[in-house]
C-alpha cells in the first residue's frame, strides 16, 4: 500500500523590529475576524519560484512601505500551535528597520516588544525567537548599525545597543569597547543636542585588524 502524500502549507512570518519612542517595537498587522479585531505578524506564502528571502522582502515592503535593511532566518516551526492562516510550517524571518524608514500600511501599527497584544501562539513563538536571535548577534556582528541612519552620535549608537540588549550600559565602558572594536570613525559634522555642546557625528566604517571581531564586546555595567 502506497503512503498517503499530503501537501504541506508554508508561511513566511516576518518580525520587523525597529527603535520607536525609546523602545524596541514590532510591526503588527490588523485583521478583522467577524466583529473582533486581531493582530498578527506580516506573513504570506511564498509565490511560485520565489525564495524565502525574496518572500520576506516582498512581505516587509508591502507592510512597511520600505525594503528591509537587514533580515535573517530565525528558524522553521512545525509545532502544532495555531497559525493565523493555519499553515503547517512557519519560516520565521527577523527584519531590522531604522526609525523613520517607511510608512506602514493603514492596518499596520508599531507595538513595544515588551507589550504586544494577543497573537496566535505560533506568531508569539516566532517573535520570541527573532528577539533572541537578534540579541545573540549583538556582539557577533554589527547588527546595531542596521537600525541607524548613515551618520549618528555615539549616544544614538549606545541607545540602540541598550534597546537590543534590553538593559542599560555604562557610558564610559561602552565607548572604550567601541573604540577597541574599530567599527566607527568620526565625521566632520556635529549635531546640536539641547543646551550642551554639539555632539560629533560618526559613521560605520570598520577598519581591518588581524583577529578583530566584527561586533562590540563590552561589560554590561548598569548606569
Amino acid at each position: 500500500m502506497s503512503p498517503t502524500v499530503r501537501r504541506t502549507t508554508l508561511a513566511v512570518d516576518v518580525v520587523v523590529l525597529s527603535p520607536r519612542s525609546d523602545t524596541l517595537a514590532v510591526l503588527l498587522v490588523r485583521t478583522a475576524v467577524g466583529a473582533r479585531e486581531r493582530w498578527s505578524l506580516p506573513w504570506d506564502a511564498p509565490q511560485a519560484a520565489e525564495g524565502l528571502e525574496e518572500a520576506a522582502a516582498r512581505i516587509t515592503t508591502a507592510a512597511l512601505g520600505a525594503a528591509p535593511a537587514y533580515f535573517e532566518q530565525v528558524g522553521a516551526l512545525c509545532d502544532g500551535r495555531r497559525h493565523p492562516g493555519d499553515a503547517d510550517v512557519s519560516i520565521g524571518i527577523a527584519v531590522l528597520s531604522p526609525a523613520g524608514d517607511g510608512i506602514p500600511l493603514e492596518d499596520a501599527e508599531w507595538f513595544p516588544l515588551a507589550a504586544l497584544p494577543a497573537l496566535a501562539p505560533r506568531h508569539r513563538t516566532v517573535v520570541d525567537r527573532a528577539a533572541a536571535v537578534v540579541r545573540q548577534r549583538v556582539d557577533q556582528s554589527p547588527v546595531a548599525f542596521r537600525l541607524l541612519p548613515p551618520t549618528f552620535t555615539l549616544s544614538d549608537l549606545q541607545a540602540v545597543y541598550q534597546l537590543l540588549l534590553g538593559r542599560r550600559l555604562h557610558k564610559a565602558s561602552f565607548r572604550r569597547a567601541l573604540q577597541a572594536s574599530y567599527l566607527v570613525e568620526p565625521t566632520d559634522e556635529w549635531r546640536s543636542e539641547g543646551r550642551g555642546r554639539p555632539a560629533q557625528l560618526f559613521r560605520y566604517a570598520p577598519k581591518k585588524r588581524r583577529g578583530a571581531r566584527r561586533g562590540v564586546r563590552f561589560d554590561l555595567f548598569s548606569d
